[in-house]
């Protein structure tokens, strides 16, 4: 692969672009990555490592910062909006139509704000899909009670008003559709939610069948990042330290125009343990076999 520093030109902002040694296959899958909330690109690119496989599958993968830091750092509208829009750009102007499909993938707050773009016009012309890492669901997973970092009280009472913010905004999209129209791939840790429910709305509107289950993916590798900000005081729902495990796919079968309607669930793991390879690799698998054209 081709790892590089690429820049915003109108606001001299940099993220790493990664791309295929050969530019010239004309069946690139873009994808714009964005990091939860308190993370940085650095991390979101270490946690879904899709830039390991920008050869094997044709990738083309964007991996930006956000820019507001307090409470913490997380994607804004005002602040972010622009420079996202300029790297989609940048990454159009770059490698033209040699752009087969465009998706956003978020970890978190990053999924969130994905699923807010997703409602805005310019975005919803041209992306193609959504994967989502724990970033919410259309037809939501509900989270669990003790859903959170293990922060301590002090902790807990300066973040509180932020955190009920960002679980608000999640929850209030959730079993709403977007106008555009998109595939979707959710991803999510077992531990993180009640439980994942077995119909979408979004397989409905595209007259999916009922969902099936596909082989379970098997990693012995673990991932690449956690927070480790917590030692000593992990939960189960924020993630552990990483390890190998079993992952469930689930799909929703004869979407109209080939969509791709996934769920994916992540076995013993929760919030912050970054993806395994081969999990990874079939995330990305379902993202490749999705119709795209919509960048053009």
């Amino acid at each position: 692969m081709t790892s590089e520093t690429a820049v915003d030109a109108a606001s001299g902002r940099k993220f790493f672009l990664d791309h295929p040694d050969d530019t010239s296959r004309d069946d690139l899958t873009f994808i714009l990555s964005l990091h939860g909330g308190g993370s940085v690109g650095m991390w979101q690119r270490l946690y879904f490592p899709a830039h390991d496989f920008t050869n094997d599958l044709g990738l083309v993968v964007a991996t930006p910062s956000s820019k507001t830091k307090q409470p913490m750092s997380h994607w804004d509208r005002e602040a972010d909006d622009d420079h996202l829009k300029a790297i989609v750009t940048h990454v159009r102007d770059t490698f033209g139509s040699r752009i087969r499909s465009f998706w956003l993938a978020g970890h978190s707050q990053g999924g969130m704000t994905s699923n807010r773009l997703l409602r805005d016009a310019w975005w919803g012309e041209r992306v193609d899909g959504w994967l989502s890492l724990s970033g919410g669901r259309i037809g939501q997973a509900p989270f669990v009670k003790d859903f959170g970092p293990p922060r301590t009280e002090e902790e807990r009472k300066t973040m509180a008003e932020f955190m009920e913010r960002r679980r608000a905004e999640m929850a209030g999209r959730g079993d709403t559709l977007p106008d555009a129209d998109f595939s979707h791939v959710f991803a999510v840790g077992e531990h993180e939610i009640e439980s994942l429910p077995e119909t979408s709305p979004l397989a409905d509107r595209y007259g999916a069948g009922a969902r099936v289950r596909e082989a379970d993916v098997v990693d012995e590798i673990g991932g690449q990042v956690h927070d480790g900000r917590f030692e000593g005081r992990y939960t189960k729902s924020w993630g552990r330290e990483p390890r190998g495990g079993t992952a469930q796919v689930y799909v929703y079968p004869d979407a109209k125009e080939g969509r791709v309607i996934a769920d994916v669930v992540r076995l013993d793991k929760g919030h912050t343990e970054g993806l395994e390879p081969n999990v990874t690799r079939r995330l990305l698998e379902l993202v490749t076999s999705a119709p795209g054209g919509k960048l053009h």
